[in-house]
């Protein structure tokens, strides 16, 4: 008997029965059986796959197949990461006999492995170059990934005699997950070397294929992810195919830590932070202007595109939240409270009050679109142990946004928030990458909506000629998004805004208007957010740019030197015209050099410094220092480098007048 696959390039390959994934890749070429990893298989035919699987199980007669190689991107890098992690097990249960594994999965950049450790072993990153030693002893042994499908009975009294309690729950929990007309007949063991580890796979076919590895940090977790269960300790690492590409990486996190915006905020003077309040900003001065100016351009953008701004209160009772469904699916992320014996909660969005105040009014179609936004401050209970600076807190402002609109208009109202979002991101040279998530496996509302909510943006796209990625069951609970993503200057990828299409949260509230017909109708709603929140972007703004805000965002635009204190007052008359001028201006009055005056300038990372003296004063003039970045943009713009971007001293009136022109 024989079976047959295909290729991804359509063509059929024979192969006899029973022939592995090796053994496929062996009939293509001698090359190709030396650089396998894995195969992906899928079977249109039988609504399967795709499905990354070792090479050495057998082929389903009439699968599609595509073997994996180091050169296979990201699907390879997390198959030979898993590997990593279970390498990681075996010389942590090596080093520290007793301690307890949990799971151990592949994740972006890199993997991690739970452990609980014995009684009085504390591990640090100390620790850390005894543990890759040992790893690296079980890389050159190139130990094979043995694939082994057992019982759950036989598995789970193999890992009980081990002491290995998480995993007989996991086992237990596998069990219990199947139904009784179709109970749990195997699961899949993995052994390499002396550790056996229960996992689904799949693993390349040994341990030498990790061989640029790192481990990086060392964390607590809560297993299951419950702080009511034991506090177990994560170990981070990464992996590569090569050690140019490890190199590369740590390279990048050097800088990403020199960009932390955590740490330019401080030196920059934009925010703190304090325990009094986790998960929320302490806004200075500086950090606030840059927050102020966000806000501004939002609400200006909004303004010419026909928005209506809108303020909301912060405590709704409990039964507005039920009737939006947050109450079900979002509770445990609200802060609750009693007031007078009614259960409220503050906002974690906005979407509810405003149709609350949709509601309010009787509308006619000739009344819609309506659109309402709302810079408006929400709360969520994010847990302690996700919070991040400014990039995941609990006290944020978002640059919110809803359109009730007919069904006739959706389409239109979606490409122009689509329109809205890239002429946003164009102002920070943000390419942007699409991305339309669809129906997730917990929703509300049935499945003609979603078909129809689904169809709607997919059109949307398709009339304005956009490319955009598929994302599967991510979209909102209520309804399917289009998200915005782009990749900053050290190659980190991240969401921005979205746009949402609602059918549901209209039809529970009951919300209506009049329609030409002289019936009411359910208007549709649009959920958009450009910068997502305020608190987000710029914690992303200033990791992108090391800090080096665009000139029309810098909390201090320009800052004026004098070389001594007998030009203080021409110092602070020059600031006064800056200033008049709509240029946000400071004067480093200190009795102190002008090249500490400068150093010190560019730390703050002013764009503009201006030095003034004798001369300058004589002539009415500033000597301009431009920050690299300012002077490559002003550059660009110009297209001959004249103007302030450029060192030297230029009439104050001319240099006024081409700031200006830069905001």
């Amino acid at each position: 008997m024989a079976i047959h696959v295909t290729l991804p390039d359509g063509n059929q390959l024979e192969l006899p029965e029973g022939a592995t994934g090796a053994d496929a890749a062996a009939a293509i070429g001698p090359g190709l059986a030396r650089a396998a990893l894995a195969i992906e298989v899928s079977h249109p035919e039988a609504g399967e796959g795709p499905e990354v699987r070792d090479l050495a199980r057998p082929l389903p007669d009439g699968a599609h197949v595509s073997i994996l190689t180091s050169r296979s991107g990201e699907a390879a890098l997390a198959l030979i990461r898993h590997d990593a992690a279970h390498v990681l097990a075996a010389a942590v249960m090596e080093l520290y006999p007793g301690v307890k594994i949990s799971i151990g999965p592949a994740i972006e950049d890199g993997f991690y492995y739970d452990f609980e450790f014995p009684a009085g072993t504390s591990i640090s990153e100390a620790e850390f170059p005894a543990i890759e030693e040992r790893m690296r002893a079980h890389v050159k042994a190139a130990e094979t990934f043995e694939r082994e499908d057992v019982a759950p009975a036989q598995a789970r009294e193999r890992f009980l005699a081990e002491g290995q309690d998480y995993k007989v729950e996991l086992i237990d929990d596998l069990v219990a997950a199947a139904s009784a007309e179709d109970p749990l007949q195997t699961v899949s063991l993995y052994t390499n070397g002396p550790f056996t580890d229960l996992c689904r796979g799949p693993h390349a076919p040994s341990t030498s294929t990790v061989s640029a590895f790192k481990l990086r940090s060392v964390a607590g977790a809560y297993w299951r992810g419950d702080s009511d269960r034991t506090m177990l300790t994560r170990i981070y690492g990464t992996a590569f195919f090569s050690k140019s590409d490890l190199a590369e990486h740590l390279e990048r996190i050097e800088q990403a830590k020199e960009r932390d915006h955590r740490k330019l905020g401080r030196e920059l003077g934009l925010f703190t932070f304090s325990d009094v309040s986790p998960g929320a900003a302490f806004w200075l001065p500086a950090g606030t202007g840059v927050f102020n100016a966000l806000v501004a351009m939002s609400r200006r953008m909004g303004a010419e595109r026909g928005y209506s701004e809108v303020k909301t209160p912060q405590i709704f009772d409990a039964e507005l939240w039920r009737t939006s469904g947050h109450w079900g699916k979002y509770r445990e992320n609200m802060f609750t409270l009693t007031v007078e014996e009614r259960e409220m909660a503050v906002k974690p969005m906005n979407c509810p009050g405003h149709c609350q105040l949709f509601a309010s009014t009787r509308h006619s179609y000739r009344d819609l679109p309506l659109r309402y936004s709302e810079p408006g401050l929400l709360h969520r209970n994010e847990p302690s142990g996700v919070l991040h600076g400014l990039l995941r807190v609990r006290h944020f402002a978002q640059d919110d946004g809803h359109i009730f609109c007919t069904e006739e208009q959706v389409q239109d109202e979606v490409r122009g928030c689509l329109e809205m979002a890239f002429a946003t991101y164009a102002m920070f040279d943000f390419d942007v990458r699409l991305e339309l998530s669809t129906r997730p496996e917990q929703r509300i509302g049935d499945d003609e909506l979603w078909d129809r909510a689904e169809r709607k943006l997919t059109e949307a796209l398709a009339e304005a000629g956009l490319e955009y990625d598929l994302n599967p069951g991510d979209g909102a609970f209520y309804g399917p998004k289009i998200d915005m993503h782009m990749t900053d200057s050290l190659g980190r990828s991240w969401q921005l805004g979205t746009v949402q299409l609602d059918y549901q949260m209209p039809a529970r509230f009951g919300l209506q208007y009049t329609g030409a017909d002289n019936h009411e109708h359910t208007p549709v709603m649009i959920h958009r957010a450009m910068f997502g929140s305020y608190e987000r972007f710029i914690g992303i703004l200033l990791e992108h740019y090391g800090g080096e805000l665009p000139l029309w965002l810098a909390p201090v635009q320009a800052i004026v030197l004098p070389v001594s204190d007998r030009f203080a007052g021409y110092a602070q008359t020059v600031c006064e015209q800056l200033s008049d001028g709509s240029v946000r201006t400071e004067v480093d009055a200190r009795s102190e050099s002008v090249g500490r005056k400068i150093r010190d300038a560019e730390l703050r990372k002013i764009p503009y410094m201006l030095v003034v003296g004798e001369r300058e004063q004589a002539e009415n003039a500033v000597s301009v220092r431009a920050r690299p970045a300012v002077a490559a943009e002003r550059e660009g713009a110009s297209g001959n480098g004249s103007g302030p971007a450029q060192d030297g001293a230029i009439p104050l009136a001319e240099f006024i007048r081409d700031v200006r022109g830069q905001l």
